[in-house]
């Protein structure tokens, strides 16, 4: 099929909408929007509104959609991405220092470079190859100075490599450690199995490089899913099986790491008032059970313990 459509001027753009029945009364906030964020990227929040269209005809919206309803739908994903952001950053900071910390106290400072230490050699020396480009190319001033004052061992310690890996990069490390006693002691810091810890680094490594390049989080179906935990209990019923594509879990299981690595934060509570302030929000199809407010895992601490009592 030969593409066809045509391209728009912002006022072709707002008068295709009015012409599909969506009510646009500020005609200056549309093109604003439209010439700083773009149709075509506006164009996935308003596919909720859509109904059914006739045959091979252009799909209509429904009665009483107007343009604010798909922009607050958009503000709503931009503050969930920037929510998650928050909450995987403290993450990924600590998992550095979990993993570097036992690495350097079971094998010491330069351990890590060990080929024996990992399952897999090829893997090894792919993240090898990573780590020896990112401190090739790291401006950070103590790379800078270890290699000005140092020269053996060549590389630096594992804590200070540990502050230049990607997530990504150190899902990849963490993942190949043969031992599983390696693994498991940087997993029971969250009191987690090492194997859901595996798992939960690569899927937030995945919904990290989502966020980071603005893509679409509140309704996405993901590729790369999540094992759901056995343990720990709070954990285990806050998930919801059967949803793993979907953003809920996820949400769970930061939630779960919030509250070991920032005990004081907030961060759960302004999850719940961020779900709270988009009426067009259909929490089902993010994944979350009709009861969710109900569960220990995301009731306030002292509720909780009032339950276990």
């Amino acid at each position: 099929m030969k593409f066809t459509k045509p391209s728009l001027t912002l006022q072709q753009q707002i008068e295709k909408l009015e012409g599909r029945g969506m009510s646009v009364p500020d005609k200056t906030l549309a093109q604003q929007c439209f010439q700083h964020i773009s149709y075509y990227r506006l164009r996935a929040y308003w596919l909720p509104f859509e109904v059914p269209a006739e045959i091979d005809g252009e799909h209509k919206f429904a009665d009483g959609t107007t343009f604010e309803d798909a922009l607050s739908l958009y503000v709503f994903d931009r503050q969930l991405r920037l929510l998650v952001m928050d909450a995987i950053e403290r993450v990924e900071v600590s998992l550095r220092g979990a993993w570097a910390y036992r690495l350097a106290t079971q094998y010491g400072p330069h351990g890590y470079l060990d080929p024996a230490l990992y399952a897999r050699s090829d893997q090894f020396a792919r993240a090898l190859n990573s780590l020896l480009d990112e401190i090739d190319w790291s401006k950070d001033t103590f790379i800078k100075h270890y290699k000005t004052k140092y020269d053996d061992p060549e590389h630096p310690p594992v804590w200070m490599v540990s502050e230049i890996l990607s997530l990504g990069q150190l899902s990849k490390w963490f993942s190949n450690l043969k031992a599983r006693a390696d693994r498991q002691a940087v997993a029971k810091v969250y009191g987690l199995d090492e194997k859901v810890l595996t798992s939960a680094a690569h899927h937030l490594t995945y919904i990290r490089n989502i966020c980071a390049h603005h893509g679409r989080l509140w309704n996405k179906q993901f590729t790369v899913t999540m094992m759901l935990p056995s343990a720990p209990s709070a954990l285990k019923l806050a998930m919801n099986p059967g949803t793993e594509r979907k953003l809920y879990n996820t949400l769970a299981m930061l939630g779960y790491l919030m509250g070991i690595v920032a005990p004081t934060s907030d961060w759960r509570q302004r999850l719940r008032d961020l779900l709270a302030t988009c009426e067009h929000v259909k929490l089902a199809a993010m994944g979350f059970p009709a009861n969710w407010l109900e569960l220990p895992a995301w009731l306030p601490p002292v509720q909780v313990e009032q339950e276990v009592e």
